[in-house]
């Protein structure tokens, strides 16, 4: 009986990642109830990408994180990263939410994080990235017919300035520094903007540091060591 219960929690484990990229790492051999969240691929806003394109849907991803923010078991959410970006919007959307919860949150970019998974990073409370991850920055990009006015060109700028934005508020680099690297034509063939490796994320100040997951874990332990008693002495000093 012990073995069918144990099977059929695997099987929801196992059908959770393949569906949602998520999983609770609260197996009781942890000292933290830590939820883990996946955004691989591109990320999926209000249209559907190709059926052959790895994705990660916004719709999907935002309840989730609602729930962890609710859940009284979930302690801290890690987020890995490997997308070469997707739907503004969207990206956006999951940024915000994550850089609003009040549970400690680290992210770890594995592979890439390029184009909108920029604020996806760094929206975490401290963000890593393997020595041989990639972060592309590059100016706000027009998919389907663009109408060519001054106002389109603006509403683009004003995006992209929300993104630049965004970045600036959650990291080391300034606002004018991540615009030069987007605006740097002598690195990307055919495009512009600036990819950067581990080490150079780091010292550009997008990324807090270079590591994989067991500095990531680590760190996100301790984050939430700090929230317990942070709490424990609010609940002190009111009691």
């Amino acid at each position: 009986m012990e073995t069918d219960r144990t099977q059929n929690e695997r099987n929801e484990e196992n059908k959770e990642i393949k569906e949602m990229g998520t999983l609770k790492l609260d197996n009781g051999y942890s000292k933290h109830g830590i939820q883990l969240l996946t955004i691989i691929g591109e990320i999926e806003g209000h249209e559907t990408v190709s059926g052959n394109t790895k994705a990660t849907k916004y719709e999907h991803l935002l309840p989730r994180l609602a729930e962890a923010e609710e859940d009284e078991n979930t302690e801290g959410i890690l987020i890995l990263l490997n997308t070469l970006g997707g739907d503004v919007e969207a990206g956006l959307a999951i940024a915000e939410m994550i850089a609003s919860l009040s549970k400690p949150t680290v992210s770890l970019v594995l592979g890439g994080s390029h184009s909108i998974g920029g604020p996806l990073a760094v929206s975490a409370d401290y963000s890593f990235i393997v020595p041989t991850g990639t972060m592309i920055v590059h100016p706000v990009r027009s998919n389907g017919m663009f109408i060519g006015v001054i106002q389109s060109y603006r509403n683009m700028e004003k995006t992209q300035d929300r993104i630049a934005g965004f970045i600036a508020s959650h990291s080391r680099i300034t606002q004018e520094r991540l615009l030069e690297l987007m605006l740097d034509s002598t690195q990307l063939v055919k495009d512009v903007g600036t990819m950067l490796e581990g080490e150079e994320a780091v010292r550009e100040g997008i990324i807090d540091e270079v590591g994989g997951i067991s500095q990531a874990l680590r760190k996100l332990h301790e984050l939430i060591e700090e929230r317990r008693r942070t709490r424990q002495h609010d609940e002190c000093r009111n009691g």
